[in-house]
C-alpha cells in the first residue's frame, strides 16, 4: 500500500479537510517534490508550508511510522534534511540522528480510490480500465502512446546495442542477430536469439558461397539436424534423405572444423503454428538472407522507403523447401517459400526500424532516428489481441507506431499491475 501513498503524495490527491500535523500544526502542500528512483529520501525538492513557515527540502513516506526505526533512517545521515514525514499510520514518532523531532502528517487514502486502485488490480477484463478509456481525450491518449512508443524504442536499443557489444562492434552482425530474433515471428523469438548468439559470424563467412554449408552450419548450430528435432514418424526416413544426410555431413565437418556445439533442441517449439512458420523453413530463409549477403548497416541506412528495404527481405528458400516444412516430410505441392507482406512488415517493425533507430541514435545522426519513427508513423497498424481489444472499448489505433506503444502498455505496466505509474491509470483513479 505504500506504493499507493506515493502516488497519493504525488499527484497531490489530498482529502477535503484540512492537513495537519499529529500535534495539529496546519501543513499546507506547495509541491510535493520530485520522485527519487535511488537509495535515500522518497522525494526530493518538496516545498511545505508548516504553521506558517515555508520549508524547502525531503520528504519520507511510510505505511507506519515505526517503519523509520525498521529501516534505520535514524542512523542516516541522508534522511536528516527530512522536513516532513509522511504516513499511513501514525503508530510512533520519530527523529534526526541528532534527537531533533521531525514533523509528521497522517495522509489518508481516499476510499473511492483505494476501491478503484483494487479493482483495477482485480479486474479480469483486459485492459482493466475499459470503461473510461472511451472518455479520454484524443490528446490525452496520444501523448501517452506517444511516450511508450520511446520507451519501447529505448528498450529495444538497449537489446541491440547488447547484440552489438556480443559480436565485438559488428553492426552488421547485430542487425543479422536482430533480424533472427524477429524470424522467430513471437512463438520462437528467444530460440532464435539464442541460436544467433552461438553463430560465429566470420566462421561462416568463410562459406559464404555455398549455400548447402551456410544452411549446415545454421541448422546444425539451432540443434535442428538432431533427429530428436523432428517427428518421430520422420526419423526413419531422414536417415534416407538425401538432402538431410549431406547438412549433416557438412555440419559434422564444421563443427570441428570450429569448434562448435549446438543449442538445445528444447528450445524449439513446434506445435499448433502454421506450416509457413515452420522453424525449419525460417532457418532456411535466414540461410538464404545469409547466402545473398545483400543487406547491411550501411545498405540499411540508405534505402529510403518500406519498398526498398522489403525487396532485400523479400527471400526464398534452397529449392528443397519449396516441397517440404520439415526434414523428410511427406513433399507437399512445388510452392517457393517466399517470405509475404505480412511476415515483411512484422520484420520491419520489430526488428528493421528499431536497428535503424539505434544505429541513427550511435552515430548521431537525428534524420535517420526520425526516419525510423516517421515509418512505424505510416505502416498499418498490427492486428493480434492486444490491439483488438483497446480497438472495442473506444480507442482508435492508427499505424504501427500506436499499436507498438499498446503492445509496450500492456507488457510493461498492465501485465505487471503497474498502473499507478500508467497514465491512463491516473485518469482511471482521478475519475473515480
Amino acid at each position: 500500500m505504500e506504493e499507493l501513498l506515493h502516488y497519493i503524495w504525488k499527484h497531490k490527491m489530498f482529502p477535503l479537510t484540512a492537513l495537519r500535523t499529529i500535534d495539529g500544526k496546519p501543513v499546507e502542500v506547495i509541491d510535493a517534490g520530485l520522485p527519487n528512483p535511488n537509495a535515500g529520501p522518497d522525494f526530493s525538492g518538496a516545498k511545505v508550508v508548516i504553521d506558517g513557515t515555508k520549508w524547502v527540502g525531503n520528504v519520507e513516506l511510510h505505511v507506519k511510522a515505526s517503519d523509520w526505526y525498521l529501516h534505520h533512517h535514524d542512523e542516516d545521515e541522508r534522511y536528516d534534511s527530512i522536513i516532513l514525514h509522511v504516513v499511513g499510520e501514525s503508530d510512533a514518532t520519530i527523529h534526526r540522528r541528532d534527537g531533533q523531532l521531525i514533523p509528521q502528517l497522517v495522509l489518508p487514502i481516499p476510499d473511492s480510490i483505494r476501491s478503484s486502485y483494487d479493482a483495477l488490480l482485480h479486474e479480469d477484463h483486459y485492459p482493466p480500465c475499459y470503461r473510461i478509456v472511451g472518455d479520454l481525450s484524443t490528446l490525452a491518449i496520444h501523448s501517452w502512446l506517444s511516450a511508450l512508443l520511446f520507451e519501447r524504442l529505448e528498450m529495444r536499443l538497449q537489446q541491440i546495442m547488447e547484440r552489438y557489444e556480443q559480436h565485438e562492434k559488428n553492426w552488421n552482425d547485430a542487425l543479422f542477430a536482430t533480424l533472427a530474433r524477429s524470424f522467430g515471428f513471437g512463438v520462437n523469438g528467444d530460440a532464435f536469439d539464442a541460436w544467433a548468439r552461438s553463430i560465429p559470424f566470420r566462421a561462416v563467412d568463410k562459406h559464404r558461397d555455398n549455400l548447402l554449408q551456410v544452411e549446415a552450419l545454421f541448422f546444425g548450430q539451432a540443434g535442428l539436424l538432431r533427429l530428436d528435432a523432428l517427428p518421430y514418424y520422420y526419423r526413419d526416413e531422414a536417415m534416407k534423405d538425401t538432402y538431410y544426410q549431406q547438412l549433416c555431413h557438412e555440419y559434422r565437418f564444421l563443427a570441428h572444423k570450429f569448434s562448435l556445439s549446438p543449442i538445445a533442441t528444447s528450445l524449439w517449439k513446434f506445435a499448433r503454428m502454421r506450416p509457413d512458420n515452420s522453424p525449419f523453413v525460417r532457418m532456411a530463409q535466414l540461410a538464404m538472407l545469409y547466402y545473398n549477403d545483400n543487406i547491411s548497416a550501411s545498405t540499411l541506412v540508405g534505402l529510403p522507403d518500406k519498398e526498398n528495404i522489403c525487396s532485400l527481405l523479400r527471400v526464398g528458400t534452397s529449392p528443397y523447401w519449396n516441397t517440404h516444412f520439415t526434414f523428410a516430410s511427406t513433399p507437399t505441392a512445388n510452392r517457393p517459400k517466399v517470405l509475404g507482406e505480412a511476415s515483411l512488415t512484422l520484420l520491419l517493425i520489430n526488428a528493421v526500424l528499431p536497428f535503424l533507430f539505434t544505429y541513427g541514435r550511435h552515430m548521431g545522426d537525428d534524420a535517420v532516428q526520425e526516419r525510423a519513427i516517421n515509418m512505424l508513423e505510416q505502416l498499418p497498424a498490427e492486428n493480434n489481441f492486444i490491439i483488438r481489444s483497446w480497438n472495442d472499448c473506444g480507442l482508435t489505433v492508427n499505424s504501427a507506431a500506436d499499436s507498438q506503444a499498446l503492445i509496450h502498455l500492456k507488457r510493461n505496466y498492465c501485465e505487471r499491475k503497474d498502473c499507478l505509474r500508467c497514465r491512463i491509470g491516473y485518469q482511471y483513479l482521478k475519475k473515480n
